[in-house]
């Protein structure tokens, strides 16, 4: 069973089984403050919870926990209740703590979709110069979640990241690189930078050569755009 349409969820499509609940859908945008939509991702938690005994529940929450700058905030402590949620309501649980997936899709506002329409239409972007972020290919969160059910990984939060990150300046001449067009730039001296620990996830990139950032970039932005 997938629950959502968005890029995490459209990406398990073909994984679909009847004894995994892949939970994809709720609150994307960290700067969420309205209530109600909190509260409708909460409901559809418990009511598929309820509809789905005996099922592994896969959870896809955020690395936007690390982020010191979100901290206390109503998107960061809503993840947080969903996570305790899912832990303490389901006896088979996976909890993914995903960072910024790309891939074909999605939502407008995340950081590559963003990226590129802007640049290709010529609109400001503002860029904290000390800000970090890390991407992960929507194929290989997929391909990393189906792996740790195999294994059997359960009962567990893990942290689904790349194994390091890249300054947002990088991304952004990265980006235009590709594109053959100048970004309308903002610098800005601002920003926050965090890491993440991948201890269960760390040899999968080792394993399939994928430690080189700019390759990996480069492939994702040839992949998708």
């Amino acid at each position: 069973m997938i629950i959502g349409n968005g890029l995490i969820a459209n990406a398990f499509r073909e994984n679909d089984r009847d004894d995994v609940v892949f939970f994809a859908s709720g609150v994307s945008n960290s700067l969420e403050t309205d209530e109600s939509q909190f509260l409708r991702e909460e409901n559809l938690v418990r009511k598929t919870i309820a509809e789905s005994p005996g099922k592994l529940f896969v959870y896809f929450s955020t690395c936007s926990i690390y982020d010191s700058s979100k901290n206390g905030s109503a998107y960061v402590n809503h993840k947080l209740n969903m996570e305790h949620l899912v832990s303490t309501e389901c006896k088979k649980y996976l909890i993914a703590r995903a960072s910024n997936a790309v891939g074909k899709g999605g939502n407008p506002h995340t950081l590559i979709n963003f990226l590129v329409k802007s640049i290709r239409e010529n609109d400001p972007v503002e860029v904290h110069i000390d800000a970090t972020r890390n991407l992960i290919d929507v194929e290989d969160i997929r391909k990393i979640i189906l792996e740790l059910i195999e294994k059997n990984r359960l009962n567990s939060i893990v942290n689904v990241a790349y194994p390091g990150n890249y300054p947002v300046i990088q991304i952004v001449a990265m980006v235009e690189e590709f594109l053959g067009k100048n970004a309308n730039l903002e610098l800005v001296k601002a920003g926050q930078s965090y890491s993440i620990d991948i201890p269960e996830v760390e040899s999968y990139f080792r394993e399939k050569n994928l430690q080189d950032k700019e390759i990996y970039l480069k492939n994702m932005l040839e992949k998708y755009y």
